[in-house]
């Protein structure tokens, strides 16, 4: 199991045995802070308590001067690992609320007989896990998890592979084979070695809470908050003893980042990525930036050619299927930082949290023609749009028309799942030839819009997005992307003080007259240039429908995980997407992903 982590830490590895009590923990370390002292698993000087974690607690100094002015006697000269020991030991299951980072970690008490996991707020860390009757078994990698004996047949969730079409990815805490999990993100896990039966209790759970008077306030006190802790945030993250550098795409999040970074560390070093295809390239814009920033940057330029010639490399590497095509240039882009530094700071969270995505703006047109649409006027719309051309530029009209409608032909609980998803129900229905039940496929985006307190659709749409979204998307692929290449990456905008403070800023101030992010560009135009602030925005993407198209990205013979599948509408669809009658990009990329992981050896069974 450890072995299969190398990537994950190729400076060293650790092992600890409690035979009697039958507790096995491991660690691949990638060595960051406290090179000499760090190393794992680590046991208190007693040797009660031992930890194997994965992570960085920034707050890791103030904390260790809290603790040791109670106390506590640290060994290590400036560890953050030895703060989880002291932190348990002080308060107990109390100790993620005191913790700025980002963690997943198994602690174990040896005199209390007890193992206590833990995940941090967003999931920015993962945590794989197994039960069964008398045996508990976790692991940062789903791959790394099933390589342990008791673990040898892989029956796949049925439900987990509905939800991987309905959503792109498999929400926590749902895992790819039967008996398997995901520590969602906010929560512990708590067990008895004598009786592992897992208890799993959420201790943190982000939810927006609007405060009305922020409307009222002085927009420049707003903004000048929001840049004090974002700075304080980065000044966080730029903790390491080993080199580091940050991200920079050309947009507002990345150009933020490395404008404030340069703050604190004037020689950091930037890192961009450039395609040979104009619709796809953001070379230009990143290079822009640097030079109004004044920072060094480091730019690795591919041809479209070369990086579809290493996608099944990538994806192969994935031992969970995850449908982000942008996964594809961050892996590359990992790749290349990773050649000079061995920490990446990256713009993740920011969209999520200040509603910078197109559904932003689609929410509002939802609004207005739900309520001026009669349903027979939508059903003809939607079947003229469907006859619309077919385009495979970025973010194509069609495409963006196609998704709006079908997305609307759901209730409002179910627009956004529906506008970001592969398949919707009846499609759905369709590939797995049986009765599905929106409620049921949907269930984690329907809790999220029912327990959302404000009813502003905006509000909904931020709370689905940074619950579901970021969680299981976002951060996947930039953990998965990174760990490829032993690179970490944090995400300065997912700073728990920056995060708690935006929860109460109201949506009339993050979207504002069709500006997305309104009030974090506000609080950045006295460290950016307008042109780079209110740019157009442009994700990080391939020409995933093309290459499809084409038959540049070939389909390849149908994976295992397709057995139970309808191959007369898998086909179907990819028929119609080559001859150009209809554009099923997103489903037939995560065909594609599906078809290209290295499932690994053991049975594979549905």
């Amino acid at each position: 199991m450890n072995a299969a982590l190398a990537r994950r830490g190729p400076d060293g590895e650790g092992t600890f045995v409690d035979a009697a009590c039958g507790v096995h923990l491991a660690h691949r370390r990638l060595a960051i802070i406290d090179l000499e002292g760090g190393a794992q698993p680590m046991a208190t000087a007693d040797g009660a308590l031992v930890v194997t974690y994965n992570g960085e607690i920034y707050n890791h100094l103030a904390l260790r001067r809290e603790l040791t002015a109670r106390g506590h006697r640290f060994v290590s000269d400036h560890s953050d690992t030895e703060i989880l020991l002291h932190g348990w030991r002080e308060w107990g299951e109390d100790l993620p609320s005191h913790l700025n980072g980002m963690w997943a970690f198994a602690l174990y008490d040896k005199p209390r007989g007890l193992l206590f996991c833990s995940r941090d707020r967003f999931g920015k860390k993962p945590f794989f896990y197994a039960a069964a009757a008398g045996f508990f078994a976790f692991s940062s990698e789903l791959a790394s998890l099933m390589a342990h004996p008791k673990l040898t047949d892989r029956a796949v969730s049925r439900t987990s592979l509905r939800k991987y079409f309905a959503y792109g990815f498999i929400p926590a805490p749902n895992a790819l084979y039967a008996g398997t999990a995901k520590l969602p993100g906010g929560c512990n896990l708590l067990l008895d070695v004598g009786d592992p039966v897992p208890q799993l209790r959420r201790w943190w759970t982000f939810q927006l809470e609007p405060d009305q008077g922020l409307l009222e306030a002085p927009q420049a006190a707003v903004a000048g908050r929001i840049l004090e802790l974002l700075d304080a945030a980065v000044a966080r993250r730029l903790m390491a003893d080993v080199p580091l550098g940050i991200f920079l795409s050309g947009g507002v999040d990345s150009s933020a980042i490395t404008a404030l970074a340069a703050r604190h560390a004037p020689d950091i070093r930037a890192f961009s990525i450039g395609f040979d295809d104009p619709a796809f390239d953001e070379s230009a814009k990143s290079r822009e930036a640097a030079a109004a920033l004044g920072i060094a940057r480091q730019e690795a330029r591919l041809t479209l050619d070369a990086a579809l010639a290493l996608m099944p490399e990538i994806v192969g590497r994935l031992d969970e299927p995850m449908g982000d095509v942008s996964l594809i240039p961050t892996a590359l882009l990992c790749r290349e930082t990773r050649r000079h530094v061995t920490v990446a700071l990256g713009g993740d969270g920011a969209d999520e949290l200040f509603a910078g995505y197109d559904p932003f703006r689609a929410v509002r047109a939802a609004e207005w023609y739900s309520r001026l649409t009669p349903k027979p006027v939508h059903r003809a719309l939607a079947l003229l749009a469907g006859r619309l051309p077919v385009g495979h530029g970025y973010m194509a009209a069609g495409f963006k028309i196609n998704r709006f409608l079908r997305g609307l032909s759901q209730p409002p609980r179910l627009w956004n799942p529906v506008w970001l998803g592969p398949l919707d129900p009846a499609e759905l229905a369709d590939l797995f030839a049986e009765p599905i039940d929106p409620e049921d496929l949907y269930s984690e985006a329907i809790a999220v819009y029912e327990s959302c307190r404000s009813r502003d659709m905006i509000d909904r749409t931020m709370e689905f997005y940074t619950r579901l979204y970021l969680q299981d998307d976002i951060l996947v692929k930039t953990d998965r992307a990174g760990m490829m290449h032993s690179l970490e990456v944090r995400a300065p905008f997912l700073d728990i003080e920056l995060v708690d403070y935006v929860r109460t800023i109201p949506a009339a101030l993050k979207y504002r007259q069709g500006i997305t992010k309104y009030i974090l560009k506000k609080s950045l135009e006295s460290v950016l240039p307008s042109s780079i602030i209110y740019r157009k925005k442009q994700g990080f993407g391939v020409p995933i429908g093309r290459w499809l198209a084409d038959g540049a990205l070939p389909m390849g013979p149908a994976s295992p995980l397709e057995a139970d599948l309808n191959a007369a509408a898998i086909e179907a669809r990819i028929g119609q997407h080559r001859a150009g009658r209809a554009d099923h990009r997103l489903f037939l990329w995560n065909l594609w992903v599906l078809r290209h992981m290295d499932l690994g050896g053991g049975r594979l069974a549905f």
